[in-house]
């Protein structure tokens, strides 16, 4: 899938104690420590890199890329490591360069709502940190346990709350970032408005550390809802799917904070693997999952109430349950962010992250199950997502990782996606997995140009190589 470059040095004794007198014991050599941080989550990729950096400043990532980029040493920037594209581990022995250590809340501004933090933040502890005094991380992700904020704004991770409040592209109001030759940038400011020149720091949001390495952030946190509600739908098919979204926004509008869809072999796969119940005792082609989020429980869960409701006598709907107290919504939350986990339960699990038009959003995986219909490899062809977001994950269960059993799969999904006027990426990033088949989303002239960009940044090509743009 890459082509191994050769122009990288070689780790040596002389490089370790040169990152030794930065760091000390954050130096690390160990191998069974690095094996974990070689991995990724998917134990899909595997790097092989013998040495692990855990700076604790920004001054010390200025320090380590400074040097790396005179010893032409390459770097791969790693946070939580729950990427699915291969994005955050070597490809070869690069060293990796962990945020784990970077994890302080630098301040926040309890009128504004803005959160200014180091990049190594782990997501949840962010949230209940907010929480504690009225406010949301305007970002939820299934991995928010481990994942980091620095990570969430490096891939521009969507998730569950992006309906209800919108990309990363809108939240993050500055960046501090470490260039390849050391430099610190500041860019923007923990302002609302800033229209001074042009805004750098978006180039950064989604660049999967190839521009240069992010080690704090200012991000705004909308207040938290006083008033969540959770419905789960059984519905009969995806056009009635298509028609309860568009009146989910035009009948609960203000409170809608989540739509999320699953079709059955999803709720099957919840039910066997995670040992989760259904809401219902007979079985769906889909399932709807509606949240609401407002400032008056009781006017909010009537719109809610009366919502499905209307469904249920316009037969949109086979069955609908509303969430009676805070344990239910929690479970019923939890079959929805259940699924990739039952999935990868079920065997070799290879997961496309796409974005298409609404209308072609479960054609596209109907077109999947078709193609591998009589394939004996394949055992279980699944999809679900954001449906605010025009966002499918399709998950294809096998008997293994195999190149054969991605050959089945590639490129024709990309094709598929191409066709729909969609794009292979949605939300998890390009990474290693995704590189070579970025011209199914961007023309030639753009990917030309984003080459360029590299090469202003990163000459000498050193940060998180071989993925993310085609190599030249």
């Amino acid at each position: 899938m890459f082509k191994k470059a050769l122009q990288f040095k070689k780790i040596t004794p002389k490089d370790i104690d040169y990152f030794s007198s930065i760091l000390g014991k954050q130096c690390i050599t160990d191998p069974d420590t690095l094996k974990t941080f070689n991995l990724d989550w998917m134990r899909k990729y595997k790097g092989n890199s013998s040495l692990l950096l855990k700076p604790k400043t920004t001054e010390q990532v200025s320090q380590i890329l400074r040097y790396c980029n005179q010893e032409n040493l390459a770097v791969v920037p790693q946070g939580g490591n729950t990427g699915l594209v291969g994005g955050s581990v070597p490809v070869d022995d690069e060293i990796i360069l962990s945020m784990q250590s970077m994890n302080q809340i630098r301040s926040f501004d309890s009128v504004s709502g803005i959160l200014t933090c180091d990049a190594g933040c782990i997501l949840e502890t962010l949230d209940n940190y907010v929480a504690e005094r009225g406010f949301i991380m305007p970002i939820d992700l299934g991995a928010k346990g481990s994942c980091h904020l620095g990570g969430n704004i490096a891939t521009n991770a969507g998730g569950l709350r992006l309906l209800r409040y919108g990309s990363l592209h809108g939240t993050v109001l500055s960046l501090e970032v470490v260039l390849a030759d050391g430099r610190i940038l500041q860019l923007g400011r923990p302002l609302r408005k800033d229209n001074t020149g042009y805004d750098l720091k978006q180039l950064f949001i989604g660049s999967e550390g190839t521009l240069g390495v992010i080690t704090g952030c200012s991000i705004l946190t909308p207040p938290r809802p006083k008033a969540v509600n959770v419905a789960v739908l059984a519905v009969p098919s995806y056009e009635h799917v298509q028609e309860i979204f568009k009146k989910a926004k035009m009948d609960l509008g203000e409170i809608l904070s989540a739509f999320e869809f699953f079709d059955t072999h999803c709720m099957d796969l919840v039910e066997k693997h995670l040992e989760k119940p259904s809401p219902f005792g007979e079985k769906s082609p889909f399932y709807v999952l509606i949240e609401t989020s407002g400032s008056n429980k009781e006017h909010d869960d009537q719109k809610l109430d009366q919502f499905v409701e209307q469904l249920m006598e316009h037969e949109m709907v086979g069955d609908g349950v509303l969430a009676q107290d805070q344990t239910q919504i929690q479970h019923f939350w939890s079959i929805r962010e259940g699924i990739p986990e039952a999935c990868a339960k079920e065997g070799g699990n290879f997961k496309y992250d796409l974005s298409v038009p609404l209308e072609h959003l479960y054609p596209l995986v109907q077109d999947m199950q078709k193609h591998l219909n009589n394939q004996s490899s394949i055992k279980k062809v699944v999809g679900f997502g954001h449906m605010g977001d025009g966002n499918v994950h399709l998950n294809i269960m096998t008997t293994g990782w195999t190149k054969e059993n991605e050959a089945l799969i590639e490129p024709y999904i990309y094709e598929q996606t191409q066709k729909y006027g969609g794009s292979i990426s949605a939300e998890h990033g390009l990474g290693l997995m995704k590189a070579p088949f970025l011209h199914y989303s961007q023309p030639k002239e753009s990917i030309q140009m984003m080459q360029q960009i590299k090469k202003l940044w990163d000459p000498k090509g050193i940060l998180n190589p071989y993925k993310y743009i085609p190599q030249e």
